[in-house]
């Protein structure tokens, strides 16, 4: 009795077994399955721990959220009564700048055409006067001219067919003056520099005035060319005289004309 009292007294103290042993059947223990890296999560350590026990966790579970910033609304600028004051005068600024800047660039365009015409015109008036010498002289007659006297400049063939050099003249010249004029009625005028009682406003008025002398002018030569040329026949006794009284006016009309476009381009040029 003491021995087996003995020997189950001594089987807890020194780790004896009176139960049978365990068999290992080759199964994996727990201890031996591979737990993933990312199954692992830290645990907070506890005061006075020096290290910390991994914990299995579910995927997914204890994942931080991330918070995103937040972002103030947008809000769209509404403008000020200042500032649409502020964009309607640049814009205002800018398209006198453009008006006159177009102006100036006309401007040189129209004194070249402008001196073109009046030399154009020049000529053409030149030998429209030597045409009406050769067909009617000053004071002549159906029997008295230089054409019939022999006397004509330019020899007979300036007395027969249709006068060229005056002809290709006044259509040079009817070009000139018609693309003159169109650029100058096109031509901004920002500063309104008609208006006022400056000198230069007078004399621009003047200009303008002008302008409209000379353009009836050569609508007028222009009408009594065509007619004068083409109806009646110089030849004809009946006709010459009629023929005379107009060429007469449309020669006096050419220096009218000739006359006002100078005035108009002295008072611009000096």
């Amino acid at each position: 009795m003491n021995a087996l009292y003995a020997l189950l007294l001594a089987t807890p103290v020194f780790g004896f077994q009176l139960s049978a042993p365990a068999l290992d059947f080759g199964l994996p223990s727990e201890l031996d399955v591979a737990v993933p890296a990312d199954a692992v999560a830290p645990q907070p350590s506890v005061p006075g721990s020096g290290t910390v026990e991994p914990a299995l966790v579910e995927p997914g579970l204890n994942e931080p959220s991330v918070i995103e910033p937040a972002t103030a609304p947008q809000v769209a600028a509404v403008p000020t009564a200042s500032d649409t004051a502020s964009a309607a005068a640049e814009a205002q600024e800018a398209a006198y700048a453009d008006a006159l800047h177009a102006r100036n660039r006309l401007a040189k365009v129209h004194r070249i055409l402008g001196i073109s015409t009046w030399v154009a015109m020049g000529a053409t008036l030149t030998l429209g006067a030597i045409q009406y010498w050769n067909l009617y002289g000053f004071g002549g007659t159906y029997s008295d001219n230089p054409c019939v006297d022999g006397d004509a400049i330019g020899g007979y063939e300036a007395c027969v067919g249709r006068p060229l050099p005056h002809l290709i003249s006044s259509l040079v010249t009817t070009g000139l003056y018609v693309s003159t004029l169109t650029l100058a009625l096109l031509m901004p005028d920002p500063d309104d520099a008609a208006t006022g009682d400056s000198e230069f406003a007078r004399t621009l008025r003047t200009h303008k005035i002008l302008r409209w002398v000379h353009l009836v002018g050569m609508v007028a030569q222009v009408a009594l060319g065509v007619v004068t040329a083409n109806v009646f026949d110089r030849a004809n006794p009946d006709d010459f005289a009629t023929a005379q009284a107009l060429a007469t006016v449309h020669l006096g009309l050419g220096l009218v004309t000739f006359g006002a476009l100078t005035w108009a381009g002295a008072l611009m040029a000096f």
